[in-house]
């Protein structure tokens, strides 16, 4: 049972690293895409630049989420909560 749990725990894992590394390679070549367009185009006015910020603002919070989260950060705050909710519903039933 207990070997069933980390199993499922690894490829959760993996499935998000996996799930980053997509992003990330989509992030790479749909920038040097816009980069090429923009060169070609407007050479003089760099609004590739725009849209690459924005993007790499929320690869970063994705990667952070993928690798924070085998450190423990999101079952810490699970347990957090759940902790929460008990003292909530036992000062509720008395």
């Amino acid at each position: 049972m207990q070997n069933e749990k980390r199993l499922r725990i690894a490829r959760r894992r993996a499935g998000m690293k996996f799930g980053f590394l997509v992003h990330l390679t989509v992030f790479i070549a749909v920038n040097v895409l816009l980069f090429v367009i923009n060169q070609r185009t407007t050479p003089g006015f760099s609004w590739f630049a725009f849209p690459l910020g924005g993007w790499a603002i929320g690869l970063g919070m994705h990667g952070l989420a993928v690798y924070l989260s085998g450190s423990g950060l999101r079952k810490r705050m699970v347990d957090d909560e759940l902790r929460k909710l008990e003292s909530q519903s036992n000062r509720g039933a008395h």
